[in-house]
């Protein structure tokens, strides 16, 4: 039933789009749609198409690529890759990119590609419905579309079967009754994780924040490829405590029917991410990837998100958000500051030192625990 509802969204917006416009049929053809600039939709449906590489949950990346289509008439191609998947993609492509735009996934990413010359700067229109400056790159080399919390998942069933209470805070987890228990991503691969990374540094000090990190590694069992790995195997029980972003527990709870999970805001604070899209360096079809970056500042794009199991909060003003996040608590404003300068700068270095010292310390590092597929 959902599909269906989330299919007929699209044909309404789509054929409102159409009717808006029926009258200038003669002047633009389809080449005006409501809300965007007559010559670049022209020049982009020339282009006949777009190569979109998502790091949101491929669910709601599927549900935009296709509304695109719709819309604009103009065939999309996507594949759904963890963000560090497409920071290596693109870096080893060196400005002849297998793709066009970046959609989705935490900034660090988004930051160290943009450092290093690989993001195409874009003053995008619809940028103006932006709320805050922090939810765009000063030089306009990526915009922010949602933003997430970052906290805990925990098997509600799991711990009282063990006698154990939920962490309520960040050094609740270097308990040892919760070794073996805990799951997160892989610092190489997830956005997630590196945000993580970057929040403990930021948080407790640069030696205090890698040192909690090595004392924390003690008590988890793996880190997943994804961001959103842990909280896809908490509700199963597999994964007993996961780090990650709360939006991701919401989607297991009220999509998937998993009510034995529990949601915790850590109580000294925590960051959030802002999810982003960009126009990568040397894009093969340019004035499509400029729409794209208008659409994906618009509600015809993020509107989307809620009926496809992202529950995140949007930062344009037109937007309706979704209030299943309120309900959960979550409060995009109660979150710590963040410096993205400094992850920008320091987020590749923070990631050597922090697989360095798990090595010298024992930890199993191979690829058995830290997973690459």
């Amino acid at each position: 039933m959902k599909k269906i509802l989330v299919t007929l969204l699209i044909l309404v917006v789509a054929l409102g789009s159409v009717f808006a416009n029926g009258d200038k049929e003669a002047k633009a053809a389809s080449s005006t749609i409501a809300g965007y600039d007559a010559a670049l939709v022209k020049a982009a449906q020339d282009e006949g198409a777009l190569v979109v590489y998502g790091s949101c949950e491929e669910e709601y990346l599927s549900a935009v690529c296709k509304n695109f289509e719709v819309l604009f008439g103009i065939k999309v191609s996507y594949q759904r890759l963890s963000t560090g998947e497409v920071q290596a993609k693109i870096e080893e492509e060196k400005g002849n990119p297998s793709a066009d735009v970046f959609f989705g996934g935490t900034t660090d990413p988004y930051n160290i590609l943009a450092a290093e010359g690989w993001l195409e700067a874009y003053n995008a229109k619809n940028a103006v419905h932006i709320t805050k400056d922090v939810f765009k790159h000063k030089d306009n080399l990526w915009y922010g579309i949602y933003t997430g919390i970052l906290g805990f998942m925990y098997n509600k069933d799991e711990l009282d079967r063990r006698g154990l209470a939920a962490p309520q805070d960040w050094p609740d987890l270097l308990k040892p009754e919760y070794k073996g228990l805990i799951w997160l991503s892989n610092y190489n691969t997830a956005g997630t994780a590196k945000l993580v990374l970057n929040t403990m540094i930021q948080k407790y000090g640069h030696d205090e924040g890698l040192k909690y990190l090595v004392d924390l590694d003690k008590n988890i069992e793996v880190y997943t490829k994804s961001g959103s790995g842990p909280s896809k195997n908490v509700g199963i029980g597999e994964c007993i405590i996961g780090i990650g972003f709360l939006h991701d527990g919401i989607f297991q709870i009220v999509d998937n029917g998993y009510n034995n999970i529990g949601l915790v805001i850590p109580s000294s604070g925590t960051s959030s991410e802002i999810g982003a899209t960009a126009i990568f360096k040397g894009a093969k079809h340019p004035n499509a990837a400029r729409l794209w970056i208008e659409y994906a500042l618009s509600p015809n794009c993020v509107n989307l998100a809620k009926y496809n199991g992202s529950y995140q909060f949007l930062v344009i003003d037109n937007a309706v958000q979704p209030e299943v996040a309120k309900e959960f608590g979550l409060d995009p404003n109660n979150v710590m500051d963040y410096d993205f300068e400094d992850a920008t700068a320091n987020t590749t270095r923070y990631i050597a030192e922090i697989m360095d010292l798990l090595s010298k310390s024992g930890s199993n590092t191979g690829a058995s625990r830290f997973q690459t597929k």
